[in-house]
């Protein structure tokens, strides 16, 4: 499937913060990109600022507009705040929790993980990132690439703690899906209400 696969740091740029992870350039240009980057801009429009808003949640998990749209519209058949229930539908990817457990330092790190079957989900190997995946599941790295040195340079350091929705097993490189996480253990910067308000126009 498609996937963005431009500069990065100009979209990190575009939303003024570093979506994709740690940014270099981000640090050093901290204004938008373009020839008018510096210069003063117009007053965006309340629909611009949803639009940018469904932007941002896009490029943050990696997912395009047609599947976007479809979780949207799940989210709003499932009880419970639609725009909370959204943010929960885009933590139980296979590939954000694969991210969540430290197995690469991005999102697209670990949907290629997935993609070239790395990955294994109750045992069996699972190569679809948007896989959802359920409470009680455990997610682990294959028996025969447990010592990909990518996958121990990610992992060297990294605090799993600060997911409390997830239960980390160091001995055997694998993390169970305990619960779905609560809006505020989400640790991304989105306004999910702007994206229902876009959505419902």
């Amino acid at each position: 499937m498609a996937r963005y696969i431009g500069p990065k740091s100009r979209i990190a740029r575009k939303f003024g913060e570093a979506i994709f992870g740690p940014d270099k350039v981000l640090a050093k240009k901290n204004y938008p990109p373009g020839q008018h980057g510096q210069g003063r801009r117009k007053k965006t429009s309340e629909y611009g600022i949803q639009l940018r808003e469904k932007q941002k949640a896009k490029y943050t998990y990696g997912v395009l507009e047609k599947q976007f749209r479809n979780l949207y519209e799940k989210a709003q058949r499932t009880k419970g705040v639609t725009g909370e229930v959204l943010l929960q539908l885009l933590e139980s990817r296979l590939d954000n929790l694969v991210y969540r457990l430290g197995f690469s330092p991005t999102r697209s790190g670990a949907r290629q993980l997935v993609s070239h079957k790395h990955i294994t989900v109750d045992g069996k190997v699972v190569n679809i990132a948007s896989c959802h995946i359920r409470p009680g599941q455990v997610i682990a790295v294959r028996e025969k690439d447990k010592s990909m040195e990518v996958i121990h340079a990610s992992l060297n350091g990294f605090n799993h703690s600060k997911y409390p929705w997830i239960e980390w097993n160091a001995s055997a490189l694998s993390g169970t899906y305990l619960h779905v996480p609560e809006r505020e253990d989400i640790p991304e910067n989105i306004k999910e209400q702007l994206i229902v308000e876009l959505y419902s126009k």
